[in-house]
């Protein structure tokens, strides 16, 4: 099964990065990756756990809540995302703009992906849990793409 894997290869790393799409599945509880996505939420609260992501994470989720003009769910988000153990946000800097550029030269991402690759390389990652396949091109990360998992 799907969730066997995903969990055996969690257990493998340490330090994983976290694509937008494993929050918005998550908090939306998607039926389609619900499974997956309490795994990866389970993995996160173990002790020895580190989750990485991007403030851009946080601005790409909050842009729906915002939009619809619904403030309780943008502050629901927030303070659940922004205190929630073993999960690190990191702030674009001149160092992540630095990898950030190479990655999206060389590989062809989009700006926002280019940053959040780099961030994930910048802080040591192990690994990016994400839908995206498109991470597949940075040979710096091992992507874990979810639906590689259904």
């Amino acid at each position: 099964m799907g969730v066997e894997r995903l969990r055996g290869l969690l257990q493998q790393h340490q330090h994983v990065a976290f694509d937008t799409s494993i929050f918005v599945y998550h908090l939306e509880a998607n039926p389609k990756y619900v499974q997956l996505t309490d795994c990866i939420f389970s993995w996160l609260d173990s002790e020895s756990a580190v989750g990485i992501t991007s403030t851009i994470t946080m601005m790409e989720l909050l842009v729906k809540p915002y939009r619809e003009s619904d403030q309780h769910k943008a502050d629901t988000f927030y303070d659940l995302l922004s205190t929630y153990p073993n999960l690190h946000w990191i702030s674009p800097d001149l160092a992540i703009a630095d990898v950030a550029a190479r990655i999206r030269a060389i590989h062809r991402l989009r700006t926002p992906d280019a940053l959040l690759a780099a961030t994930a390389v910048y802080a040591n990652a192990t690994a990016m849990l994400t839908n995206d396949p498109i991470f597949k091109r940075v040979p710096e990360l091992h992507a874990l793409v979810l639906d590689d998992y259904l």
